[in-house]
């Protein structure tokens, strides 16, 4: 059985990534109370952006769902940065942002790419709730963004 996130990540056949640096004046993460606060991720892998666009135009739903599926894989990445796996109790709540064309409607499926990656490396801890949020704009012109609180064991 791995011990750890990124052991848990290669389990699965993916690679954990290097956690992208914040674009502004935040920390990826804070901590209160037992309860992690993840900022947003976008789908950027080492340094290079990908899945700019709007899903339904330039992005197919699947590009969302791998876009998701990267974005996970950094809030991944920043979790275990800060905690060990055996004191993660597990993922309480993912926001997904993403953006699309007026009658492009399978947002579903694209935050899909987060809530399977969740549950195939983390299990039990990470099945969580969501919600989707349609916007205008996103940095970048990213398609998808995510954000994800956790709860750490006493």
């Amino acid at each position: 059985m791995a011990s750890t996130i990124k052991e848990r990540v290669e389990q699965a056949g993916l690679t954990l990534p290097t956690p992208p640096v914040p674009g502004g004046n935040y920390s990826p993460l804070t901590i209160r109370g037992g309860i992690g606060y993840v900022a947003i991720q976008f789908p950027i892998k080492d340094g290079v952006f990908y899945y700019q666009g709007k899903l339904g135009n330039e992005l197919s739903t699947n590009d969302g769902y791998l876009a998701m599926q990267i974005c996970a894989l950094n809030v991944l990445a920043i979790i275990n940065e800060h905690v060990a796996y055996d004191k993660l109790e597990g993922i309480n709540h993912i926001y997904a942002y993403y953006r699309s064309a007026k009658d492009w409607d399978d947002a579903p499926l694209v935050v899909n790419g987060a809530s399977d990656l969740f549950n195939k490396v983390l299990q039990d801890k990470g099945v969580h709730s969501r919600s989707l949020l349609g916007i205008k704009s996103l940095p970048k012109s990213f398609g998808v963004g995510l954000t994800a609180t956790f709860t750490i064991l006493k």
